[in-house]
């Protein structure tokens, strides 16, 4: 009897832990898409997920190991707000390990370290340079070899007010901003600016085949309205 008791309350505290994480994970979700603006388009998606279990023991001790975050199709405007510069973001991944609450009345956390990638699709960035260009045909940007530290090489092709725009361009991630070179141009086609969490930046970024992947790295990032806690 004693062992049946034990496993009944073993399953009721499970059960009770799971739909406490659910609605946490769903609460951080809704509270990310109103700070970061992740949430800006008919498309995107944002996903919260807590990790470890129990659930209901890291939320008593305001500490949480690890916290991961994933938004999806979100757009970004330019920071000039050129017309039809709005770029899609195919994919932005952070995981935050070390979270703790510091303060539950202003509901303030701190994360030790932050780490994630940021996806941009060519077909994503084919189309802004497209609407950016005006006149002429299209333009598209694929892969190109050269990428180094912050900066991705990518080709780019097509026609920009009648004239050619053939070369190697250069997609440039620093901060939270992401700016796009035309060959021949001196100037950046178009600067685009993420939302990140505090001291969170990007560390690098790769031209590969289906897009560019932009790392970021943040320590002691401060989240501000915590978005962890219950």
């Amino acid at each position: 009897m004693l062992a049946i008791t034990v496993v009944i309350l073993a399953v009721l505290f499970t059960a009770a832990d799971r739909v406490a994480v659910h609605y946490a994970d769903k609460e951080a979700a809704r509270l990310a898409e109103q700070k970061y603006g992740y949430g800006n388009s008919t498309d995107s998606s944002v996903d919260v997920s807590i990790k470890g279990f129990p659930f209901l023991t890291q939320a008593f001790a305001r500490d949480f190991d690890d916290v991961a975050l994933t938004a999806e199709n979100f757009t970004l405007s330019t920071t000039s707000n050129a017309q039809g510069g709005y770029l899609n973001v195919e994919r932005l991944r952070l995981d935050l390990h070390g979270v703790t609450v510091t303060s539950p009345a202003t509901r303030s956390a701190e994360a030790n370290l932050v780490t994630g990638t940021l996806t941009l699709s060519y077909d994503q960035l084919s189309g802004v340079l497209t609407r950016l260009a005006g006149t002429g045909g299209p333009v598209k940007v694929s892969q190109a070899p050269g990428s180094s530290g912050q900066a991705a090489r990518v080709r780019i092709s097509g026609t920009v007010a009648g004239r050619p725009a053939d070369g190697t361009g250069t997609l440039l991630a620093q901060g939270n901003e992401i700016s796009l070179d035309m060959p021949g141009s001196e100037r950046a086609a178009a600067t685009w600016r993420v939302e990140l969490p505090e001291n969170v930046g990007f560390s690098a970024a790769h031209a590969t085949p289906d897009g560019v992947r932009i790392d970021m790295i943040g320590h002691l990032v401060n989240l501000g309205s915590s978005r962890f806690s219950r």
